[in-house]
């Protein structure tokens, strides 16, 4: 195999859920609202999607071929992934028409017990775009108990804003970072395109009896547990803040870089951010890959004799053996996973 920078066929997944129009600002899509409001990125993960579109789905497929990336890091995992590491990121974009139903992800032990995985399911959101009215929700408020939440999923079934109430809202702004460490409550409120990092699962714990007008079963909304049990993951202390302030690392010649999510937040990942104004910046993360999208602008990626235009909306996977090989430049914005 050749090694160089990856990039991939589009990868919407379905969901319950209606949206997808803010995708036309992003990557050009028509921009009408459906039931593939997520578009999954670089992903070696399956959906846990009740009525899968193929066994696959979730799953990125490299672009121009009928390769699967989980199939290409089995078989190249030292190279692409550095050696001995493992891919233990999912990146997305989502656009919700709706409000999703209040949620929480089990954290690594809790997973560990109940699911046999060794990830659970801290995530951050980068706000790319909203439309009116766009929310969303994180944390109890102040003195909400277990039973409060009980008594709430009870009323959920026949009154929609239950959850709802239980829950501190926020006005998100475009740029802005929210950080949702697992076991924390949340909802994504409609109107949000968000990009959003997190551990390599799709487990997701929504005790509401809809999704819109879509009505959640037992296991949509317990995945699988008794419901005492899902109830267990919930933290009913107070929520960290949740808005991150992104610090600078460098600023010269045209070519800033920040630090977004760093150790300091998490050991899940780390997340960065370039923003050329006609400079260069050279990408190397020390034994590990990288996961790169364009969020703005546009300008090249090259290196080595490869040169290829990149522009908003588009994204790749730099190999750990490619590492300070390859530069950005132009004018544009990228965000950085690993």
């Amino acid at each position: 195999m050749k090694f160089e920078p990856l990039f991939f066929e589009r990868n919407r997944v379905g969901r319950v859920y209606t949206g997808g129009k803010l995708f036309s600002g992003l990557f050009g899509d028509d921009a009408v609202d459906g039931y593939l409001p997520e578009e999954w990125i670089a992903s070696a993960v399956k959906a846990l999607n009740k009525d899968s579109l193929s066994e696959k789905e979730g799953v990125s497929k490299i672009k121009d071929s009928d390769i699967y990336f989980d199939e290409l890091l089995e078989k190249y995992g030292d190279e692409l992934l550095g050696r001995g590491n493992k891919l233990r990121i999912l990146v997305k974009a989502l656009d919700s028409a709706i409000r999703l139903p209040a949620q929480v992800h089990p954290d690594k032990a809790f997973s560990q017990k109940y699911f046999n995985s060794s990830y659970g399911k801290t995530e951050c959101w980068t706000i790319l775009d909203t439309r009116e009215d766009a929310k969303i929700f994180f944390g109890f408020q102040d003195g909400v108990t277990r039973e409060d939440l009980e008594k709430a999923i009870d009323l959920s079934e026949t009154d929609p804003d239950a959850m709802e109430r239980l829950m501190e809202v926020i006005v998100p702004k475009k740029d802005e970072v929210y950080f949702v460490p697992a076991r924390t409550v949340h909802a994504i409120g409609k109107g949000c395109l968000i990009l959003e990092v997190q551990e390599p699962t799709d487990f997701t714990i929504q005790p509401e009896h809809f999704c819109g007008e879509y009505r959640l079963n037992d296991k949509e909304m317990y995945l699988g547990l008794e419901r005492s049990v899902a109830v267990d993951c919930f933290d009913f202390g107070k929520a960290p803040d949740s808005l991150l302030e992104p610090t600078l690392i460098y600023n010269e010649d045209g070519a800033a870089k920040y630090s977004v999510v760093s150790k300091d937040h998490t050991d899940c990942f780390i997340i960065n951010r370039f923003n050329l104004t006609g400079g260069k910046a050279t990408l190397n993360v020390e034994n590990s890959y990288g996961i790169y999208i364009v969020t703005e602008g546009e300008g090249a990626l090259s290196g080595g004799g490869y040169e290829k235009r990149i522009k908003k909306g588009d994204y790749f996977f730099m190999p750990a053996c490619c590492m300070g090989k390859y530069e950005i430049s132009g004018n544009l914005t990228v965000t950085e996973c690993y």
